[in-house]
């Protein structure tokens, strides 16, 4: 089965890295046209566009005119370990072993405004661009008519290649959109989160993020590749519950 995740606003460039072993993303010609395109906006223009602080908003301001195609283990770093937001504190990339990290690299993509699909280990210099921002390019109003269907063919082509049929979605609705459903060549599974908070389970974000990270570490460090396998998920408490899960839309529930 294939992976999708969303990727994080927080990011870490410092701290020392597990592994050397890095790839380059795939769409960097993509990446460009749209540097490109932020380059014609002053910080002020970034900070509404993205409705981000003055701060934030020079920060990108200048990661926007120092980024160029080439992608060195200098002035990059490996997106898994780049992240470090809650999706990627229940992932905790850093403690997987090098054979986990051999299998995500197969099984893993991570959705990415900028980037499209970035495999766990490829290089990426730090960037702020949400799949939502309603950016106007060459291509269309926004970022998911800027990728068309590009990030889901390459998602087609690497099922392809593990030779399976399972798109397992643990990303956010933001980033998924930029997914075609219908044209992915097979079964689409939806995990889904919840709390039991007064008297009723209810989907709290902070522990959803962290949840959908937890699922990827469980299905990587399995080699999971059988839907009914997910269903066994019980990290931190999750259990499956049979009477809120529909379908392939699998629902885990926990009391705190």
């Amino acid at each position: 089965m294939l992976i999708v995740i969303s990727p994080a606003k927080k990011l870490d460039y410092e701290s020392d890295l597990k592994t050397k072993t890095f790839t380059i993303p795939d769409y960097l010609d993509d990446s460009a046209l749209l540097i490109k395109r932020m380059r014609d906006f002053s910080s002020l223009d970034i900070s509404e566009l993205m409705h981000v602080s003055s701060k934030i908003a020079e920060l990108n301001f200048d990661r926007y005119e120092a980024w160029t195609p080439k992608f060195t283990a200098n002035n990059a770093r490996q997106a898994v370990f780049a992240f470090r937001g809650d999706v990627y504190t229940g992932l905790d990339a850093d403690t997987l072993k090098k054979a986990d990290l051999d299998f995500a690299q197969k099984h893993l993509r991570i959705l990415s405004g900028l980037y499209g699909l970035l495999r766990p280990l490829d290089l990426m210099k730090a960037y702020r661009l949400e799949m939502g921002t309603k950016l106007e390019n060459v291509r269309g109003k926004n970022l998911y008519e800027f990728w068309g269907m590009k990030i889901t063919d390459g998602l087609n082509e690497q099922l392809k290649k593990i030779k399976s049929s399972t798109l397992v979605n643990l990303a956010s609705n933001e980033y998924f959109k930029s997914v075609k459903p219908k044209a992915i060549n097979g079964e689409i599974v939806t995990p889904s989160f919840k709390e039991f908070k007064n008297g009723d389970y209810k989907m709290i974000g902070i522990y959803a993020k962290k949840a959908r990270g937890l699922m990827s570490r469980f299905i990587i460090q399995n080699r999971l590749s059988d839907i009914e396998d997910i269903k066994s998920f019980d990290l931190e408490g999750y259990k499956i519950n049979k009477k809120l899960t529909k379908g392939n839309n699998l629902v885990f529930t926990r009391r705190q």
